[in-house]
């Protein structure tokens, strides 16, 4: 449901300037609902900052952090296998460069607008200031659906898409990635028209590359694993582990498989896992390698996986999070957990949520995990693997060098630990001891605040 300002206001951090700043985001941002709910996300987290911090305040960093740097909108015309023509719309919001170069996906989806490109941009400013990385925020993508178009529509369209995209692009000015609908394929496709334009090898102005041309092991695993390497360190806080546990997953994509497949690799055992058509339940625990084989080489649904395994069971429709866990891991897409799924998600003693996907848990929902005492990490930290290893691919892209799949996945993971321990260690330093959402929000918007202040009013 889209904020206003008066049902806002009792969830916003006390500070004189909060409340009036919101309402002003709202005005000028009419419409974008999902951009709105991020924003009064981090906003309701910052009052203690800006006490103890005026000159943020006084060198007006919020209004400045919440407003794109800039914001293109394009014509993507192409035509398909029958020489009809398509009209789609293409989107990039470069949104900071305080700390390098923007960096984030690009997601060729149905839903895709201009508020839920601000939304994700929005918050990968944040996460990518966690990484510790030299990388800045932004997003992009378009309302194509790639779903049932050959791999010659794909191109074409990919083709005419980086035509215009192409120049707003660079190794030290925007650098995209993959997201939902971009996958390998649509990287080669949109890489091939940038190097044919611009007539340079610039192996850097895109990541999630192929593996022979410039592409970075770990980073199709990196943020299910990172998502999983995440909750391992906040179980770790409480003196637990992952092995033994019992975990929900949504989602059957890229992010939910290799979140499913690090979790087995700790010892948890995963129930679930799902689609748009509904779900499966696997009590021994979700064969990878036929999930894989569905998803990832048939391109299929996850239905087939139930009819091919008499074990699991098919549910079509919502409902995973009514499958009993001890850890729930989101990883579909936004505001897929509501406020019932997490009441229920409680009453069957779940311990543990991280978003694998960028803010699939309500507003209503995390506070619900909050107030029960369920340690939950919000997706600008649980899910900042991805980004990070794509700026592992940039490094090896700039030295041309390639790394070991060993290597890269542990520095995959010494960047998984450093983002929970400053998110844990800021929570501490601002009062709210446990609260991953504090500690991610003010941990990033710490880093991003003062190298604006320092690069002056720009």
């Amino acid at each position: 449901m889209q904020a206003t300002p008066d049902s806002a206001t009792p969830h916003v951090a006390e500070h004189r300037v909060i409340e009036p700043l919101y309402a002003e985001i709202l005005r000028r941002n009419q419409g974008e609902k999902e951009f709105h709910q991020a924003v009064r996300e981090v906003l309701e987290t910052l009052g203690p900052v800006l006490t103890r911090r005026p000159e943020f305040v006084d060198a007006r960093i919020i209004e400045r952090i919440c407003e794109p740097e800039r914001q293109l909108i394009f014509r993507v015309p192409w035509s398909d296998d029958s020489g009809d023509i398509h009209v789609n719309r293409g989107f990039r919001v470069e949104f900071s460069s305080s700390l390098g170069p923007y960096k984030g996906g690009l997601r060729f989806h149905p839903s895709v607008n201009l508020g839920i490109v601000k939304f994700l941009g929005f918050e990968q400013i944040f996460k990518n200031a966690l990484t510790g990385m030299p990388i800045g925020g932004g997003k992009g993508g378009s309302d194509f659906d790639p779903k049932g178009r050959s791999d010659a529509e794909i191109m074409r369209f990919c083709q005419s898409f980086m035509t215009e995209l192409h120049r707003h692009l660079g190794e030290y000015t925007d650098v995209p990635a993959g997201d939902i609908g971009v996958g390998g394929r649509e990287i080669g496709y949109l890489f091939g028209q940038y190097k044919r334009i611009t007539n340079r090898f610039e192996s850097g102005v895109l990541t999630g590359k192929g593996l022979g041309w410039g592409g970075a092991l770990v980073r199709t695993e990196a943020t299910g694993y990172g998502c999983v390497l995440f909750t391992a360190e906040m179980l770790r806080s409480r003196g637990e582990s992952l092995d033994g546990q019992r975990i929900a997953v949504s989602g059957s994509g890229n992010v939910a498989i290799y979140a499913i497949e690090k979790a087995q690799q700790l010892g948890a055992t995963v129930v679930t896992c799902s689609d748009s058509d509904g779900y499966v339940v696997d009590e021994k625990g979700i064969d990878l390698a036929l999930l894989k084989e569905i998803k990832e080489t048939g391109r299929g649904r996850v239905s087939e996986y139930a009819e091919r395994r008499p074990e699991a069971v098919f549910v079509p429709g919502t409902g995973v999070w009514n499958v009993p866990c001890d850890v729930a891991l989101p990883c579909a897409t936004q505001n897929e957990l509501h406020e019932a799924d997490a009441l229920t998600l409680v009453r069957n003693g779940v311990k543990a949520v991280a978003e694998g996907a960028n803010m699939p848990t309500t507003p209503e929902a995390v506070r619900v995990f909050q107030e029960a005492g369920v340690a939950f990490a919000p997706g600008k930290a649980a899910n900042a693997g991805g980004v990070a290893t794509s700026a592992l691919e940039m490094q090896q892209n700039a030295s041309r060098d390639s790394w070991t799949f060993a290597h890269t996945e542990e520095r995959l993971a010494e960047i998984m630990r450093h983002i929970h321990d400053s998110c844990y260690t800021t929570a501490e330093r601002y009062g709210s001891p446990g609260n991953y959402v504090v500690g991610a929000n003010i941990a990033g918007f710490e880093l991003v605040a003062d190298a604006m202040l320092a690069q002056g009013l720009i």
